[in-house]
Parts: structure tokens; C-alpha cells; sequence
């Protein structure tokens, strides 16, 4: 079982930013697509944002589309969101999760992790 460890978390004033990161274990963390949903209280998880493998090919929910960056380094083992431009509607707990395509249905996902906790204050 894939073991995927969020970190980078936060309290952050609106307007801030924050660089969230996520660990795989193993050496087959290049073989995966990996992605970043969030689910704030009473809501559904929501797909934020996704990247292929190679990293070439990244995708966005629209309502981060132009603030969130996703990145990942196979060499690292490590996915990473970079969040700017925060408002307090992004207080979510955020999660990372791996899949062999990158899909928008969190159902579709095989491993996750416990997420860590973003909260932006207006």
C-alpha cells in the first residue's frame, strides 16, 4: 500500500501563500499521476488540481485555475501545490492522492493520504 504524507499547512491570511508537499513512499512514485483535492466541513472532496507522471501535462479545477501551481519531483518522491493568491472560500483540509491517470472523481483514486488542514482568514 502506497503511504502518501501531506505537510505544509497552515493558517495564512487572504491574499497569502503556501506551498503544500506530499511524500510517497516506494520507488514507483514516477508510474503515478498524483492529485490534490480538498474537502471543507459539510462539503464533498473536490478535485483541485492533477499532474501526469512526467509532469508535463497539469490540470485545474477553474475555481484555482491561475493561483494554484502543481509541481512534483520524481527524484523526491514529492508532489507539491503551490498556493497563492488565498481566499477564505480555499479553507479546506487538503489531500494528495495517487492514481495510474489522472482523474477528477476522487472515487477514482487508489491511495490517499490524511491531508493537512489550509485555513485563511479574511
Amino acid at each position: 500500500q502506497r503511504q502518501l504524507v501531506e505537510s505544509g499547512g497552515g493558517l495564512v491570511q487572504a491574499g497569502g501563500s503556501l506551498r503544500l508537499s506530499c511524500a510517497a513512499s516506494g520507488s514507483t512514485f514516477s508510474t503515478y499521476a498524483m492529485g490534490w483535492f480538498r474537502q471543507a466541513p459539510g462539503k464533498e472532496r473536490e478535485f483541485v488540481a492533477g499532474i501526469r507522471q512526467s509532469g508535463g501535462y497539469t490540470y485545474y479545477a477553474d475555481s484555482v485555475k491561475g493561483r494554484f501551481i502543481i509541481s512534483r519531483d520524481n527524484a523526491k518522491n514529492t508532489v507539491y501545490l503551490q498556493l497563492n493568491s488565498l481566499k477564505p472560500d480555499d479553507t479546506a483540509v487538503y489531500y494528495c492522492a495517487a492514481a495510474g491517470f489522472v482523474f477528477f472523481d476522487a472515487a477514482r483514486y487508489s491511495s490517499w493520504g490524511r491531508g493537512t488542514q489550509v485555513t485563511v482568514s479574511s
